[in-house]
């Protein structure tokens, strides 16, 4: 009897997620016999390969050269966070350092957001951009040092592209100002439209103070970033700063 589609689309879905998240916690591209291990089921290597071999005919995968396993594309980043990523709970001592940090002084507007932006990149270990809504071109930007680990490749060009777009507020505020057709937005690669950091990935929330100013909180990480770890942290921190007052 011939295998029905839902079954075929939840095992290649499944070795989807699997391939991917391998890839974002290693930067090592895996093949079928790791996958095997993950799946358990009975499924032999042939047919991992099949699967595998289908998903990059379809563009969800690729691989760097003949003999290496496979990685995520673009496509297939963009298909696991719409629809194989799930959120992931951040851990009580995590909530408690975080709320810790907000409650310890109440400060002046610039210097929370300044707090909040060195917090955000110390918990996900990529780059933070937060803008405020009527400040212009002002934005609050830390961990530019783990840029460095953003690349698959250590290539300096890249490296320095990066940077480079960071220097350029006003069009990093053209990314991250987009209109919202969620809470949290993420936009891979090339969706991005700027050409520097299409090695990238930025995840963007809005926020709003409650009694104070609204604006945008935004994740630059790589492509393989941990997607699930970023969204559960923006959306825990922009639900904490709804409820704080300020001076």
């Amino acid at each position: 009897m011939a295998e029905r589609g839902t079954d075929f689309k939840d095992r290649k879905d499944k070795i989807l997620a699997i391939t991917i998240e391998k890839y974002i916690n290693t930067v090592s591209p895996e093949g079928s016999h790791f996958i095997e291990k993950e799946l358990n089921r009975n499924l032999s290597s042939a047919t991992i390969r099949n699967v595998l071999a289908d998903l990059e005919r379809d563009g969800y995968l690729t691989h760097p050269h003949t003999s290496a396993g496979r990685i995520p594309t673009e496509k297939g980043y963009r298909y696991y966070v719409d629809h194989l990523m799930q959120e992931i709970k951040l851990l009580e001592e995590e909530k408690t350092r975080i709320k810790t940090q907000y409650r310890k002084e109440r400060l002046e507007l610039e210097d929370l957001l300044n707090k909040t932006s060195q917090m955000l990149s110390d918990m996900t270990h990529y780059t933070s951009i937060i803008s405020v809504d009527g400040w212009g071109s002002k934005i609050f930007c830390s961990g530019t040092s783990f840029v460095v680990e953003y690349p698959d490749s250590q290539d300096i060009h890249k490296i320095k592209n990066i940077l480079a777009a960071l220097e350029q507020k006003e069009r990093l505020l053209d990314v991250i100002n987009k209109n919202l057709a969620s809470r949290i937005e993420i936009f891979i690669g090339h969706e991005m439209a700027l050409r520097e950091v299409d090695q990238c990935s930025l995840v963007v929330s809005g926020y709003k103070f409650k009694t104070g100013p609204s604006g945008r909180i935004a994740v630059l990480g790589p492509t393989r970033m941990n997607y699930e770890r970023v969204v559960s942290t923006l959306n825990y921190i922009s639900d904490l700063i709804e409820e704080i007052h300020q001076k």
